[in-house]
């Protein structure tokens, strides 16, 4: 596991890059896209997992242009508020470019065949819906990303196969959007929406408030179903 760096045209950020085991035959890269505490223990501790699932795995510093390498915890109030800070002054528009330019770099790492998916969480969840519609990734999957009802006129872009998973009881994303989201969504040939009823927000999170390992394991199944025929 290692820490990269990723050119772009108006500077460059650093990645966290899990590898799989050495021998190990090439299967697809997985960029795994941070919530709102920045490429944290638990967005490497992803990195990792899909490492260990045969994948290369990067996660990208997507809040670099405000902070690099910011690495919060959901455990403290101060954490939080700055958090929430970071999201505010995030511009999703840029961050899109980013993980276009992750995309890029992952596809041509050696070990890697070719193909790459996205995957992300809460904020993240809501940029793995924006590479579906605007980046060439193979496959992308969000778990309770947040503001996709506001982002769905995109989804006639979507060419890729799409995983969402939703938390029935996420306040950050309400009753009146998920429905928004199965309405908008639904008929797509291209995208899955799994509903998990009696789940909050953030419930993949270990440590977290919400954690719920079986449902974890549901939605991580699901996901690595997914990325096994889309990926290699």
């Amino acid at each position: 596991m290692t820490q990269i760096n990723i050119a772009t045209n108006d500077g460059s950020f650093d990645a966290y890059l899990a590898r799989p085991a050495d021998g190990t035959t090439p299967r697809g890269g997985v960029i795994v896209i941070q919530e709102i505490f920045g490429v944290n223990q638990n967005i490497r501790d992803v990195a990792d997992w899909l490492a260990s699932e045969g994948y290369l795995a990067l996660a990208p510093d997507l809040f670099w242009r405000i902070e690099p390498n910011v690495s919060l915890t959901d455990q403290t109030e101060a954490e939080w508020q700055k958090a929430f800070a970071l999201m505010n002054a995030f511009d999703g528009d840029l961050g899109v470019t980013d993980i276009q330019a992750a995309i890029d770099s992952l596809r041509a790492d050696a070990g890697c065949n070719g193909k790459i998916g996205t995957v992300g969480f809460c904020l993240g969840g809501r940029m793995a819906y924006l590479a579906a519609t605007r980046t060439n990734a193979d496959v992308n999957v969000g778990y309770y990303g947040v503001g996709i009802q506001d982002l769905l006129s995109e989804a006639e872009n979507i060419s890729a196969p799409l995983a969402l998973h939703v938390a029935g009881l996420d306040a950050f994303v309400p009753a009146e959007a998920q429905a928004a989201i199965h309405a908008g969504l639904d008929p797509h040939p291209q995208v899955t929406v799994y509903d998990y009823a009696e789940q909050d927000h953030a419930f993949t999170r270990k440590g977290g408030e919400h954690y719920d390992e079986a449902a974890t394991q549901t939605a991580h199944q699901r996901t690595l179903a997914l990325f096994a025929a889309n990926l290699g």
